[in-house]
This record gives structure tokens, C-alpha cells and sequence, in this order.
């Protein structure tokens, strides 16, 4: 899996510092969207035909990395 997030990349002179695919400038949230306004894996790939299936696979992984901590409620 870790070889999956070697395909994240952020660059601070890039999209703001956010993360991006392979040094595109296709940003994690880009990808991110795409699934949540109801695009397949498949149909991403058409639309941006530069990603690449593992793209996507590490896309979700690195959401899923970031989100998975502790909420400290005070």
C-alpha cells in the first residue's frame, strides 16, 4: 500500500501546496469529487486520461490516511 501513496505528491509551488497525482495538476480532491458526484473509476479514467487506475486506488488511500485520527472533543 505504502507504494500506492509514492504516487501523491506535493509540491508548495504546485496547486497551492495540496496534493496531486505524480506531479500533475491533478489534485487528490479533484479525484475525490469526481467519485462523490457519482463517477466510476472507469469513467474518471476516460475523462482524465493521464490518471491511471493505481492514480485513483492512491487517491482514496491518502483520503482515507488523513482522515483516520482521533477527534479530541473537549
Amino acid at each position: 500500500m505504502s507504494e500506492l501513496l509514492r504516487r501523491i505528491t506535493v509540491n508548495p509551488k504546485q496547486c497551492g501546496g495540496r496534493p496531486c497525482i505524480r506531479g500533475m495538476r491533478i489534485r487528490v480532491s479533484d479525484v475525490l469529487d469526481l467519485f462523490a458526484s457519482g463517477l466510476s473509476a472507469e469513467q474518471i479514467l476516460e475523462e482524465m486520461p493521464d490518471l491511471e487506475a493505481d492514480d485513483l486506488k492512491a487517491a482514496l488511500l491518502y483520503a482515507s490516511r488523513k482522515l483516520n485520527h482521533p477527534v479530541l472533543v473537549a
